[in-house]
């Protein structure tokens, strides 16, 4: 047995079990199941697991490539960039928890493995962004320091100067 309760994994459809992940999100679930194999196998995203010890699939997370567009960063953020009409990100398109799993932190845990995986990336990436899809996930992501867009409340970003 690890000394950590999870490990967290890149995908791997044939060894992981995803029929029995629940998060409670009827869209997040049947991503996981029925989507995220065609998403890595066309390299438009990459899937990450949190896996228990007993192999199950406590969580998961996506990332893909993307980038936001300069005029749409608040003033004081774009003002330190390049006068390019985009920045390059990493979009965080999925994050969910088994509902067995909830509660105990793995929710941030997932977070900052992304920051991580995305801050050595060896492409240069300015941040790492989110499209919450609820006022408790735009919550969840303020929390963890990300900041919105100022005509998009919903799409959120984080510097990963500052996670370095």
């Amino acid at each position: 047995m690890s000394s950590a309760p999870y490990r967290v994994v890149p995908l791997d459809a044939a060894a992981h079990d995803r029929s029995v992940f629940a998060s409670g999100s009827a869209p997040l679930d049947r991503y996981l199941r029925e989507q995220v194999t065609q998403d890595i196998r066309r390299r438009v995203a990459a899937c990450f697991v949190a896996r228990t010890d007993e192999q199950r699939i406590a969580g998961y997370y996506t990332l893909a490539s993307a980038s936001l567009l300069l005029a749409d960063l608040p003033s004081a953020a774009a003002k330190k960039l390049p006068r390019y009409p985009t920045v390059l990100a990493v979009r965080m398109g999925r994050l969910a928890v088994d509902h067995a799993h909830k509660g105990q932190g793995l929710g941030g845990a997932l977070l900052a493995d992304a920051l991580h995986r995305a801050a050595r990336a060896e492409i240069a990436t300015y941040a790492l962004m989110v499209d919450a899809k609820e006022e408790a996930a735009v919550a969840f992501y303020r929390h963890h320091g990300f900041v919105a867009l100022p005509d998009s409340l919903q799409t959120l970003f984080l510097p990963l100067a500052s996670v370095r």
